[in-house]
């Protein structure tokens, strides 16, 4: 087996434990790799290096547009080698190749995009009530930030993070998931060809417990970004509060994909199938609850069944594959005990509902296409995520319900609508309480718009302007022009 070690201050090192673990082909159901196991003083080596690169040394000597420059050069490699990272990430997390090379090509342009920003973070010149002083704002980087990513796009996602990140002067220490490590690890070696100094991108690999616990408590790190479950987001949260560190946290959906009865339905029949079904629902933004209006509903539910029997699914290498495994053995019990759960609170099976068999899905890890409609939005299949190919149908009577069934829920990081009354398209996109509503589309993402949850699906933004200034603080600098001092122990 290929064995990935730890990338701290510009090299692979071993783990300090000596110890290692395998990572799982989730389409073979068998280990394919060894991974590092690291712990507390892996964790400390890293920060301690990236607070080094931060603090003194050859990149924070960099003027602003050398990091841009060194931004563009990482997305030349990234696009140079995206068939291979897309590669590696199918082999560790099973998502298609046609998605994941698609993500890999995609993926330069947020490093390019960051490129450009980085020689255009300005502060102001404040126009004070009071004469004799000059007042200006800096905006400087934050410092070491500690990025978690998740298994489902662990590229992408890093992307996210990482680009604005370093584009703001930050230095990162990053822990990917256990479950698709691999990926990240082969990347970050680009990072030296570019001409990155060495400790200003590293990576430490291993459990939760072991090393995102570490990470987060770490008193060199300012700031903890992580996408992942809404639990994990919490205990992160509470865990960086104490040090008072900054957080961005991107965690769960349960996102409503509205039908309404003046809908292409040919249109909204096909979105709802790709917010669920593609990528095997394995995403944040997954549009979970689907709710169709009471005069369509019927033929909906026939279409979206008929639509989604057609999936193939198999071998995510091969072009023809829709519907790929699960990721993780755990997520794939998971998913089948939700649909043992949404069966016992009285939901009707319309597809789907088992274990996936048959010699195209080989030895995997693979769940069946699931619909159920009569779900009641109170059901827990309705309110919790499950993160797997498992929609739930609700059916709605007018605009008022639609909104209040969709609000319904903790969750609040994405909606669709399907209309043709551009005045309803507004009012829903202002009514649904999500960081991002889409209208007659699904599943789009830009690295030119921002993107985040309302209420328990998290903090903060990623992509766009809004991100850089996640890694950046304010100074405010005074000085005085010729303003008398005065009484020493009255405030001027």
């Amino acid at each position: 087996m290929e064995r990935y070690y730890h990338y701290i201050d510009g090299a692979r090192c071993e783990p300090k434990s000596g110890a290692w673990f395998a990572t799982d082909n989730p389409f073979t159901g068998e280990p394919w790799a060894e991974i590092a196991r690291g712990n507390e003083a892996d964790v400390d080596r890293a920060v301690k290096v990236a607070h080094q690169a931060f603090s003194t040394g050859a990149w924070r000597e960099l003027s602003a547009s050398a990091r841009g420059a060194l931004l563009c050069r990482i997305a030349d490699l990234i696009a140079a080698n995206a068939a291979r990272l897309a590669e590696i990430e199918v082999r560790d997390n099973g998502k298609l190749y046609a998605e994941m090379h698609a993500q890999a090509q995609y993926l330069p342009q947020w490093y390019r995009y960051y490129g450009g920003l980085a020689d255009k973070i300005q502060g102001r010149v404040i126009p004070l009530d009071k004469k004799g002083y000059f007042n200006f704002t800096r905006r400087e980087p934050l410092g070491v930030v500690g990025i978690i990513t998740p298994w489902n796009s662990p590229l992408m996602l890093l992307a996210w993070k990482l680009a604005p990140a370093l584009a703001a002067g930050c230095t990162a220490v990053i822990k990917p998931s256990e479950f698709t490590s691999a990926s990240t690890l082969e990347l970050v070696e680009l990072f030296e060809q570019a001409g990155f100094p060495k400790g200003v991108v590293n990576v430490v690999t291993g459990f939760g417990k072991e090393v995102g616990s570490e990470l987060v408590s770490h008193p060199l790190v300012r700031k903890i970004t992580f996408t992942g479950a809404d639990s994990t987001g919490r205990q992160i949260n509470q865990a960086a509060a104490r040090d008072f560190k900054h957080v961005g946290l991107e965690l769960g959906g349960k996102s409503p994909n509205v039908i309404f009865d003046d809908a292409n339905l040919d249109d909204a029949v096909n979105g709802a199938v790709s917010g669920i079904f593609a990528a095997t629902g394995q995403t944040c933004i997954a549009g979970s609850r689907l709710l169709v209006h009471a005069k369509v509903h019927d033929e909906v539910v026939e279409r979206v069944v008929n639509l989604a029997r057609t999936a193939r699914m198999g071998n995510p290498m091969h072009v023809e594959t829709q519907v790929g495994p699960i990721t993780t053995r755990p997520q794939f019990e998971k998913v089948l005990g939700y649909i043992e759960v949404a069966r016992g609170e009285g939901a009707e099976l319309a597809l789907g509902g088992k274990v996936a068999e048959g010699p195209e899905c080989g030895s995997g890890w693979f769940v069946e296409p699931t619909i159920f409609t009569g779900v009641d939005n109170s059901m827990r299949i309705a309110q919790e995520e499950v993160f797997g190919p498992v929609l739930s149908v609700i059916r709605f009577e007018t605009e008022e319900e639609a909104v209040a069934i969709a609000n319904d829920v903790r969750f609040g990081l994405g909606a669709g609508v399907w209309t043709s009354d551009i005045g309803r398209a507004f009012r829903m996109s202002e009514r649904i309480e999500s960081g991002t509503v889409w209208v007659n589309t699904y599943r789009a993402v830009s690295y030119l718009s921002p993107f985040g949850g309302y209420k328990d699906s998290g903090l903060g933004r990623e992509n766009g302007i809004d991100a850089i200034n996640e890694y950046l603080q304010t100074k405010s600098v005074w000085i005085n022009t010729g303003a008398p001092n005065g009484n020493p122990f009255v405030l001027k």
